[in-house]
């Protein structure tokens, strides 16, 4: 019996973060159509958009963190909320000094280390935590890179990030794709 009970709260788990991985894609894929598209043209946009990029991420972090036992459960998540709403506001401070790239390479470095984080200790009981592994380690990589850039100016600033929510976004599509796959599998056996 205890065994069935830890199947169900593993298949509901899985089908949670399956779908979070995909809004996580959907979000990122407009983001990034929006930013090469009009905030290429409109400052105002590029700025909003810039804003609304960390935002994103520390809601996105702390609903999956609530749906999944809590931010007490999930510690490094309930640090990526605190870093991502920090990173929020640092970089709203940031437009006026062109060190955008500065505050989005210091957020990178730090949330892709908790991503990479969250994603080792869920390996454990859900599968395609791999991909988010890759993305956390990348983010971080990617946030040095930012940071040897931190004088861009603003205009310049959305389309590097832009390319790191691309790259972000075709992770978390894969990590769907890996949960969604492992599901059929394991629903075919069953059925067989």
């Amino acid at each position: 019996m205890v065994d069935r009970q830890e199947d169900i709260t593993r298949a509901q788990n899985e089908r949670w973060l399956t779908r979070y991985y995909f809004v996580r894609t959907a979000f990122s894929v407009a983001w990034v159509v929006l930013a090469f598209s009009v905030g290429q043209h409109f400052p105002v946009t590029a700025v909003a958009l810039l804003v609304v990029y960390p935002a994103w991420d520390a809601l996105a972090n702390y609903i999956d963190a609530s749906r999944n036992g809590g931010v007490a459960e999930n510690r490094t998540q309930a640090i990526n909320v605190i870093v991502s709403s920090v990173a929020t506001v640092a970089v709203m401070v940031a437009l006026g000094l062109n060190w955008v790239l500065g505050v989005f390479g210091a957020w990178a470095i730090l949330s892709g280390l908790l991503q990479l984080a969250t994603a080792v200790r869920r390996w454990k009981h859900l599968g395609a935590q791999w991909a988010m592994i890759l993305s956390g380690g990348q983010s971080a990589l990617a946030g040095a890179f930012f940071l040897t850039q931190s004088g861009a100016p603003t205009h310049s600033a959305i389309s590097r990030v832009a390319g790191y929510a691309a790259v972000g976004a075709v992770y978390f599509l894969v990590s769907a794709l890996w949960l969604s796959v492992g599901q059929l599998r394991r629903k075919a056996l069953r059925t067989s």
